[in-house]
């Protein structure tokens, strides 16, 4: 099959292209950096000629809710435009478990967007949420670190491994559209602090952790708000067998804080 992977230089873009060209797809990337500018729609309509899937793994940083959903929006639009008029047959699109339990967060409210776009549009879908990755407690340490103390949240997660979130979306745009997908979870739930602090040591860059909902993520997101449905699928590698990774966790360089 030929294949377009959007936002595919991202964490889960090349990790889903990787999947695909191991199993002899012809895949075609999406991202700026090959010329193609979701924003604009520039590259677009050539890029999805002759294809037959797309697989939609952007994410947009915005500081605020008006924002996110603008730039979810528009990048989305084009996509679906593009793909209607290049008859491409199935749209697969990454989201976030939980995303219509949490109304105050902005990267939500532009996920809820992209999702309302793509069940509404012209190409037939699949829609699978996701948990939380597993180096998503080393990215809230990354947003409140400051002199080398952080604020965390205490979340309650199931986390799924990158590597097992690019297999089930290779998979599912090999298949035919599906609709809105079964929730996508890793083997066990984790506390985000504690997360936090193992995947620092992983990293060798320790960081006092303060447990408190003065941070970007506020407790509309406690309980079980971020956790699978009971129906969910649950992907194979454990939390603990990721931190066992080396591959996963590259020598600690500073960057400047980014936000949710």
């Amino acid at each position: 099959m030929r294949i377009a992977v959007a936002g595919a230089t991202g964490n889960i873009g090349a990790r889903t292209v990787a999947v695909l060209e191991q199993a002899a797809h012809d895949v075609v990337r999406i991202s700026r950096s090959h010329g193609i500018d979701l924003t604009s729609g520039d590259g677009l309509d050539t890029a999805l000629t002759g294809v037959d899937a797309v697989v939609d793994a952007t994410s947009h940083a915005a500081a605020d809710r008006e924002e996110a959903v603008a730039s979810f929006g528009a990048a989305t639009s084009n996509l679906l435009a593009a793909e209607e008029r290049a008859g491409v047959r199935h749209h697969v699109l990454l989201s976030i478990v939980g995303i219509d339990r949490v109304d105050g967060n902005a990267h939500y409210a532009g996920k809820r967007e992209q999702e309302r776009l793509v069940a509404e549009g012209p190409t037939p879908w699949t829609i699978v949420p996701f948990t939380q990755f597993h180096d998503f407690a080393a990215t809230v340490t990354s947003w409140t670190e400051h002199d080398g103390v952080a604020a965390v949240p205490p979340l309650l997660l199931q986390p799924i491994a990158p590597e097992d979130v690019a297999a089930v979306l290779a998979e599912t745009a090999t298949g035919a559209p599906q609709g809105r997908h079964h929730d996508v979870a890793g083997p066990e739930p984790q506390d985000l602090v504690d997360m936090a602090r193992r995947t620092n040591e992983a990293r060798g860059h320790p960081v006092k952790l303060v447990p408190t909902w003065s941070s970007p993520l506020g407790p509309e997101m406690a309980g079980d708000a971020l956790l699978p449905g009971k129906d969910a699928r649950i992907a194979p590698t454990t939390f603990d067998d990721w931190l066992a990774d080396p591959r996963e966790h590259p020598p600690f360089l500073p960057t400047a804080p980014r936000r949710p």
